[in-house]
């Protein structure tokens, strides 16, 4: 049985360009489907959060329209509502990594605004990296790689080849006018090699350890390559 840190968002909202505040959340497919692929695989899942706060689900990704239909939104709903992990998170502070085997970032827009400034994160996911401990990450969860910095500045994920919610994605959207910034545009300014595949589509690339989906309909995949990587 292997150990796997769910980094989640503690963040209701976005705040974008204009100060307004975009309710916003983890995406529940992202979550919830990696979670019961690990659990289903004898794996035990920990969530840890900024602060502890536990985990708020973007209503939108509850929505039979965008979950896949309403057999899929009835199972997040449920998830959501009981799942134990979610109900009682850790403080990201007080994580030891070496109590894991494992690191899992879903996404959501909520990463957009704790997560992609969270120093603590950042650390927790660059010293799984230099341990060689599986990492994946889906759609905004790919936020939590911003500050994950080497002593020199430099990101620690700089040259692996990633992919995540694409600009495109988010203008599609109709989010990307009104972002502070856009994902896609960081992370490679970050040095990433970000790997776009089509919108909406499932898409996961793998390099070495690190496992990433482009979007909430990557997740399947994406829990299944780093299960793969898991052992």
């Amino acid at each position: 049985m292997a150990k796997i840190l769910f980094i989640m968002t503690g963040a209701s909202e976005w705040t974008l360009n204009d100060g307004t505040k975009h309710t916003t959340g983890y995406w529940a497919e992202e979550a919830v489907v990696p979670l019961d692929a690990f659990k289903d695989a004898g794996h035990r899942v920990t969530v840890a959060t900024p602060g502890g706060t536990v985990p708020p689900v973007d209503p939108v990704s509850l929505d039979p329209d965008l979950a896949g239909g309403a057999d899929s939104a009835a199972r997040y709903r449920d998830a959501v509502a009981t799942a134990p992990e979610f109900a009682a998170p850790l403080d990201l502070a007080a994580v030891d990594l070496a109590d894991y085997d494992a690191v899992y970032v879903p996404g959501g827009h909520g990463p957009m605004e704790d997560l992609a400034v969270d120093d603590r994160a950042g650390a927790l996911l660059a010293d799984a990296l230099a341990a060689g401990k599986p990492v994946g990450l889906v759609c905004h969860g790919l936020a939590a790689l911003l500050p994950a910095t080497e002593p020199d500045g430099g990101n620690a994920f700089a040259a692996h080849r990633i992919t995540g919610f694409t600009d495109r994605e988010e203008r599609l959207g109709a989010l990307a006018d009104k972002a502070p910034w856009l994902l896609q545009t960081r992370l490679e300014q970050a040095g990433l090699h970000f790997e776009a595949g089509e919108p909406f589509a499932p898409h996961v690339v793998v390099d070495r350890t690190v496992v990433t989906g482009q979007n909430p309909q990557s997740s399947h995949t994406a829990a299944a390559e780093l299960l793969k990587l898991i052992g």
